[in-house]
């Protein structure tokens, strides 16, 4: 039967969510195939400080202590140089910028970078990485809505690049070509994530389907082309992030005339074999260990453990998604629930 193997598998940019909910998918990580989680700081309330985050990965740790997590910083007024490098000597690795309002718990978000300059001079110094989410809010007045926020977004990294050439800038979740050509534009310092569901939607594949509506939205045929195309050439700062964002059946399927369904797409729990199935489909299987491995490894400066692999095992029948996952009080619907997929987990 045929198997493949990957080198300590990084997803470098999920969330694990806090409390009861935390226990049912922070192990979704290591079930998922993954080793590495880069952790992202929105919950409630956001993770600002060293002491916060360090509380946070130990919450995890005690949940799963197989998974090697990553913590990152929210970018808020109250951020300092100083805690940032506290937070480096910590082994805290990034700073997580969300534009105000356009995700999940983004309402203390920024709504200017010039005010951050002395927080990313101190991360430039001490070597952290800024993790953009490349968005801005949505404007009537301006034509601005879900289908062209990245776009508009893209003069602020270009400006953050030229005014600090040497940080470590990682585009999160792109879902455009203009992101694609963005970031290959740039200097070697700044990187681009991409996640599983990206490559497998469209604008069509949400409208009126909530549980792929997520932010940023998936765009047009040829926007998913170019995050196609960028992953079968094997660029190496274009790597995985799956952007796994956890949420109850009840708040994904129910919305308001006040209140918007919740954004996120959840992968976590089927992300390896998920990703050799796409990859596979559209002819870039063998780029599979760059993407969800060494590229962003690389990029982060955490090698590859030694000796540590995951084998993916084909599945010529199809391996079924599970409809759902269940924890005490907690469920989960996965993405493409009830779909089957040609791989499936091995060993690891």
């Amino acid at each position: 039967m045929y198997t493949i193997s990957i080198p300590s598998p990084a997803d470098f940019h999920v969330h694990l969510r806090q409390g009861s909910f935390s226990q049912l998918i922070a192990p979704h990580v290591r079930a998922g195939g993954f080793h590495l989680a880069y952790v992202m700081p929105n919950t409630k309330p956001p993770i600002t400080t060293t002491d916060q985050a360090l509380a946070y990965k130990a919450e995890l740790e005690r949940v799963d202590h197989s998974t090697e997590y990553l913590m990152t910083l929210y970018l808020s007024p109250e951020l300092t140089p100083h805690e940032i490098r506290k937070a480096k000597y910590a082994g805290i690795v990034g700073v997580k910028s969300y534009p105000r309002g356009v995700t999940t718990n983004s309402d203390g978000g920024i709504e200017s970078y010039e005010m951050y300059y002395p927080i990313f001079e101190a991360m430039e110094e001490v070597g952290m990485v800024l993790n953009l989410h490349g968005e801005i809010p949505s404007d009537p007045e301006a034509n601005i809505c879900v289908l062209n926020a990245e776009a508009q977004f893209l003069p602020h990294l270009f400006k953050l690049h030229a005014a600090f050439p040497r940080l470590r800038i990682v585009l999160e979740h792109a879902t455009t070509r203009a992101a694609i050509e963005a970031v290959k534009s740039c200097g070697p310092t700044v990187a681009c994530t991409i996640t599983a569901h990206h490559l497998a939607l469209t604008v069509d594949d949400w409208s009126g389907q909530s549980f792929h509506f997520c932010k940023p939205v998936a765009k047009y045929p040829d926007d998913r082309r170019a995050l196609r195309d960028v992953v079968k050439e094997g660029h190496p700062r274009f790597f995985l992030g799956s952007d796994s964002a956890p949420h109850s059946p009840q708040s994904k399927s129910i919305a308001t005339p006040t209140q918007p369904c919740a954004a996120g797409v959840y992968t976590s729990a089927i992300l390896l074999p998920l990703l050799a199935h796409l990859l596979e489909s559209f002819g870039a299987l063998d780029k599979l260990e760059g993407f969800a491995s060494t590229f962003g490894r690389a990029f982060y400066e955490k090698p590859v453990t030694t000796g540590e692999a995951v084998k993916l095992r084909k599945v010529p029948q199809g391996n079924r998604i599970q409809e759902s996952y269940h924890l005490a009080g907690d469920s989960l619907i996965p993405f493409w629930a009830g779909r089957s997929i040609g791989w499936e987990i091995a060993e690891s």
